[in-house]
């Protein structure tokens, strides 16, 4: 062959330039849904809508799982491993796409219509909600396009004709291509978030312009209860409160377009404002929550002061039918909660809650409304970012995690914890102490043991309601060496926790709260 005969065959594209033609796709892709989705709302975003189904989809072990794992950080390891698991698909597709470019289309669509189904499937889908996925595609679409051409080979002219040779491979023109798209998909993404941002600020700047009106029926001041340095403190601060929903992003709901509506088996239905809702009598209550994910001596507990309307007088003035014993509770993201009729009106500080601790609620705790039940765990009773109150039936309707398999009815199980040594201590007085529960029926006694010995009795902090935990400590003669200690409770009607371990599922966990110190 002379230099002037065309050379056959084009030089192979390096499968890494494959890999990154498809990693900055759909980088570019998920930027401009990002985009499309903050001017519509978060749950049209391709990730936030695929992430929620999973949360929903999610088997009950791998959530119990990712909660004991993760905690509070459960979503945004989701969102982490959504992401990674998306880029490398993207980059094996763009491998795959270097001699067969359909390929990586064809998954690119896939991918757009699984977030499109996923976004019009949620409570609050509609057609708008498929719109992010769908123009993310064809965005994607044409980066796919511009990147493979950019990163095949360069060619040149043969002297004697129109044949083509093939030249070296254009890094130059590969390199300005990724910088363009992968540029592109940063704007488009840093731009989504601004948006988004944004709207969230119109809420943020709602929630500061809120006054909470003063309740007309004030709580005593709290006990003062045990200043034991490791012990939990009687009031848990708001951002050390315990958060457990399944909200992949939380809502950013605006106070003026906040409205409630009790409806259903009801004699006439009520919208309410805000500002109808502020207007009532207000109550302010101190009760702890419990989530029922929280494993014996876990973490899902705190206690804090609630201002809210009492819910009781709201159902009588709707006229709630003699045969609807179920309370269906909806948020603003369509998470449903159902709980009793019955212990909802049985005179308990059931309640609309609108401020937490001395301020408005937290966006996180449910901003601007959440119901509160004491004595249920959380799943039952405590429905964050609250719009709608639908009277019903527990035989016609069964909420989310009924739906999953937890109990439809779960009140809230004698508990307590030791806070208080955990792992080590010095040899002498050690004061061992922690919390007790047993909402709206009150702890009256926690006892110690050390090494399967005798049971002691621990002080007791002042009873602040029934609808609190307990403080407690005991003072622990400690000798070198390894030691176990245990704890149990026991409730104002007489029943003592029981020994038996269960997990969580499906109504709550019990067993001694056990802990092995090592004594120096």
């Amino acid at each position: 062959m002379t230099a002037s005969e065309p050379r056959s065959g084009r030089p192979e594209t390096p499968p890494i330039r494959g890999a990154v033609v498809g990693v900055l796709t759909a980088l570019f892709a998920l930027g401009i849904a990002e985009v499309i989705a903050s001017f519509i709302d978060d749950q049209s975003s391709p990730l936030v809508a695929v992430g929620s189904a999973l949360i929903d989809a999610t088997p009950e072990w791998l959530k119990s799982f990712a909660i004991r794992t993760f905690g509070v950080n459960d979503k945004r390891a989701l969102i982490v491993g959504m992401v990674v698991v998306i880029l490398i698909l993207a980059a094996v597709l763009g491998i795959a796409s270097i001699r067969r470019p359909w390929i990586g289309l064809t998954g690119l669509w896939v991918l757009a219509a699984v977030g499109a189904v996923a976004a019009f499937k949620r409570p609050t889908g509609s057609v708008l909600s498929v719109v992010p996925s769908i123009v993310g595609a064809f965005a994607g679409s044409y980066a796919l396009t511009w990147l493979l051409k950019a990163a095949k080979p360069s060619v040149v002219r043969s002297e004697d004709g129109p044949l083509e040779t093939p030249g070296e491979l254009d890094r130059r023109r590969f390199l300005l291509a990724s910088l363009t798209i992968g540029g592109a998909a940063v704007v488009a993404g840093g731009l989504g978030r601004f948006i988004s941002s944004r709207r969230f600020g119109v809420a943020e700047a709602s929630r500061d312009a809120l006054t909470i009106p003063a309740p007309a029926d004030v709580a005593p001041p709290p006990p003062a209860g045990f200043d034991t340095p490791g012990l939990s403190s009687f009031i848990t601060p708001n951002a050390d409160f315990y958060r457990v929903d399944t909200a992949l992003v939380v809502p950013r709901v605006d106070t003026d377009g906040w409205r409630l509506t009790i409806h259903g088996m009801v004699d006439h239905e009520m919208e309410l404002t805000l500002d109808d809702l502020m207007a009532r009598d207000l109550i302010e209550r101190d009760v702890t929550l419990t989530c029922v994910s929280n494993p014996v001596g876990g973490p899902y507990i705190g206690n804090a002061r609630w201002v809210g309307a009492p819910l009781k007088p709201l159902l009588e003035e709707v006229g709630v039918h003699p045969d609807a014993d179920q309370i269906v509770s909806r948020s603003v993201d369509g998470f449903t909660v159902g709980t009793p009729t019955s212990v909802a009106m049985d005179g308990r500080d059931a309640m609309l809650a609108v401020s937490m601790n001395g301020e408005a609620l937290p966006f996180t705790h449910g901003f601007p409304v959440r119901m509160i039940v004491p004595g249920l765990y959380g799943y039952v009773s405590a429905t964050k970012w609250i719009t709608d109150i639908e009277l019903t039936t527990f035989d016609a309707y069964d909420a989310y995690w009924v739906q999953r398999g937890w109990a439809q009815q779960a009140a809230i199980k004698t508990e307590s914890r030791i806070d208080t040594p955990r792992s080590n201590a010095k040899a002498g007085t050690v004061m061992v102490a922690g919390v007790a529960w047993a909402q709206h029926r009150g702890i009256e006694r926690v006892e110690v043991r050390v090494d399967d010995g005798g049971w002691n009795d621990a002080t007791l902090s002042a009873l602040d309601t029934t609808d609190t935990w307990r403080q407690w400590r005991w003072p622990w003669q400690a000798t070198a060496g390894s030691h176990t200690l245990q704890v149990r409770a026991t409730d104002a009607t007489g029943a003592t926790q029981p020994e038996q371990p269960l997990t969580p599922f499906p109504d709550g966990a019990t067993g001694w709260h056990t802990v092995s110190v090592t004594v120096g």
